[in-house]
């Protein structure tokens, strides 16, 4: 099947989200960014977070342990499922990261493959794949 790597976003390896923030708090980021802190808000949200993150970096590696999920890039190919489906097995596909399925993945090959997909972070796939497993989608 395929491999897993540990990664840390670069440009083109990320999502992009949104977020509110109150008045004062995004002054007090513009104020940062100005006196060179940081080279824009963007770098100061994104400091932020990997420090929160690496705080709690001893909780998530029991937890990723514990509930037996993937890290980092996982994906799947076609002759993965094929290869799954030949065998008899169903897959229960758990990744904190970015998990992917091929391109030439059919909705009908997904849905004898895999019987349950959880995915903390971004899926990759069709969408007519994510419709397929949308009901064992957690």
């Amino acid at each position: 099947m395929g491999s897993v790597h540990e990664l840390r976003p670069r440009g083109g390896d990320s999502e992009k989200i949104t977020i509110n923030l109150g008045f004062v708090d995004l002054g007090q980021v513009d104020l940062l960014v100005q006196e060179g802190f940081y080279s824009n808000r963007t770098d100061f949200i994104r400091t932020a977070i990997r420090n929160q993150l690496d705080r709690h970096a001893d909780v998530t590696r029991q937890s990723v342990a514990r509930n037996n999920v993937e890290l980092g890039l996982r994906h799947f190919s076609r002759a993965d499922l094929e290869r799954a489906q030949a065998a008899g097995e169903k897959l229960d596909i758990r990744v904190l990261g970015l998990a992917s399925i091929a391109d030439e993945v059919s909705p009908e090959l997904a849905r004898a493959a895999i019987s349950s997909l959880q995915v903390l972070g971004a899926l990759h796939a069709s969408p007519a794949v994510k419709a397929a497993l949308a009901d064992r989608t957690r």
